[in-house]
């Protein structure tokens, strides 16, 4: 969401003046972009980890308060429910066996955190939703004591006006008909429940929109490969429930709006860009803010005294239209840099199936960027859509749609065109032989055994249910041989069923 905020009364002069300073800021943008203004000296990689915590019976523990005060390291912050907390991992290099020392260092800091929340009676659980989740969990009480979470529920469900309703149809499971989720909440949490890895990748300014137009083509086959999410409220739905839940979740229009086009703020996008100018100026063209602050700096005038400006209205209002691929411009030590935000993957199942998944990322988007004919220029954006929504449904048993191949099975297409583009692109970010191996190896044989952490939780909770365990205890089942699964470090395609 970017940055605190102070209230949620804001009057029509709050929003006029918003309005027109997001516009200064926007000025100030073009302006960068037109000169020389940002920082680009080697390619680097962040990662950011939400995470679930859960008490000795395995639901949800309201105590992110507690835990965060007992790990005491500011690389761990709150997130919007209290029963998370998030990782934010330090950037560095792409390069050289930094993916390596990434696993290690994520390893280290969530063993030292966990043994820190077992402190306060829970456990750590890195996966996409937490699968013992209840409608009360949902209660407006349990948001994260931060004005800014507070203010931003108000604000949703003033622009709403009506209950939040979550709707979807599920995948079977083995011989039963489809389960159906109808539930309204009262609160945003439900977003809480969507636990996700985001992936950021520092670029220069030039060169931002293909590596935006990238990963919207790669987004349809990650998904179906990293898929975790196949449970909530008890039903079996998607297998990357995350997707539609979180476009649910946040969604600011009644029907009506939804009817007449008004663009969700979960959002997809609509169009391959030339400039990462597009997506800013798409974000104050289509949405009001939800959180109109505004600050003292001009930055028009920042830029004319030669200060680097914050655009802190700019970057606050990015944070409230949540892109799967986000764009992101930050200043650190006084200089500019430009992100992408790559948001659709889900937690877990474990560190090293989270850097391979990073690897994999980094590698077949930078392949793509290479292409002489980008894919982009072979692929209606419509198509890389449909690819997102077919994969988060139906994971490895989606259909993709890819140029000059056709319809095809994701695992397929990974082992026959991606993965191959993987090694060459991380090849050409410089990774070592030793990393790149480590980690494309995992995606391959993840392929080969056609099981992510989705197909996973699907496959134990029907054998349990076989066994004659009601769906809540199958669901329990499951999550207690997840997290001890989980805590072995071993990647999710060696898993055993139960």
């Amino acid at each position: 969401m970017g940055r605190d905020v102070t209230t949620g009364a804001y009057t029509r002069e709050d929003r006029q003046r918003y309005r027109r300073k997001i516009q200064r800021c926007l000025d100030a943008l073009a302006s960068m972009l037109n000169s020389d203004s940002f920082a680009f000296h080697r390619r680097q990689m962040g990662l950011e980890i939400e995470l679930n915590l859960v008490d000795d019976r395995l639901q949800p523990a309201m105590t992110n308060t507690v835990v965060l005060e007992k790990i005491d390291d500011p690389m761990f912050t709150t997130e919007l429910g209290q029963h998370n907390i998030e990782l934010n991992v330090a950037p560095r290099p792409l390069d050289g066996n930094e993916a390596i020392e990434l696993e290690h260092d994520v390893r280290c800091l969530l063993t030292k955190a966990n043994a820190k929340a077992h402190d306060a009676g829970t456990d750590m659980v890195m996966i996409g939703i937490l699968p013992t989740i209840r409608e009360e969990h949902f209660d407006a009480r349990w948001l994260s004591p931060n004005s800014r979470y507070s203010v931003l529920n108000e604000q949703i469900f003033a622009a709403r006006g009506e209950e939040m309703l979550l709707n979807m149809e599920g995948q079977p499971m083995p011989g039963r008909p489809p389960d159906r989720l109808r539930s309204y909440a009262e609160s945003i949490l439900p977003e809480a429940a969507c636990t996700s890895a985001q992936l950021h990748l520092q670029v220069e300014p030039e060169g931002f929109a293909a590596h935006w137009n990238a990963a919207q083509c790669l987004a349809g086959p990650q998904v179906a490969l990293a898929a975790n999410s196949p449970f909530l409220l008890g039903k079996a739905l998607w297998h990357e429930t995350r997707i539609p839940l979180f476009e649910q979740a946040t969604d600011t229009r009644p029907d009506e709006l939804k009817n007449q086009g008004v663009r969700p703020r979960v959002w997809f996008g609509e169009r391959w860009i030339t400039s990462i100018f597009d997506l800013f100026e798409e974000n104050v063209r289509y949405f009001p803010s939800l959180l109109p602050d505004t600050h003292d700096e001009d930055p028009m005038e920042a830029l004319a005294a030669g200060r680097t400006p914050e655009l802190r209205e700019l970057r606050l209002h990015n944070g409230t239209v949540w892109r799967w691929n986000r764009p992101v411009y930050d200043v650190v030590d006084g200089v500019p840099h430009l992100r992408v935000e790559n948001r659709v993957l889900p937690a877990g199942p474990t560190v090293v199936d989270l850097v391979a998944n990073a690897a994999f990322f980094y590698g077949a988007q930078r392949a793509l960027v290479l292409e002489d004919r980008p894919l982009w220029t072979q692929m209606s954006f419509q198509a890389a859509e449909e690819n997102l929504y077919a994969a988060a449904k139906h994971g490895l048993s989606s259909q993709l749609y890819w140029p000059g191949i056709g319809w095809i099975p994701p695992d397929e297409l990974v082992l026959r065109r991606l993965l191959p583009m993987a090694h060459e692109g991380l090849r050409d970010c410089g990774v070592s032989d030793t990393a790149r191996e480590r980690y494309l190896d995992i995606i391959e044989q993840r392929c080969v055994a056609r099981r992510n952490g989705a197909t996973w939780q699907r496959d134990t909770v029907a054998r349990l249910e076989e066994r004659g365990a009601t769906r809540d205890a199958a669901l329990t089942g499951m999550l207690r041989a997840y997290i001890e699964l989980m805590h072995t470090g071993e990647p999710v395609h060696t898993w055993p069923v139960g």
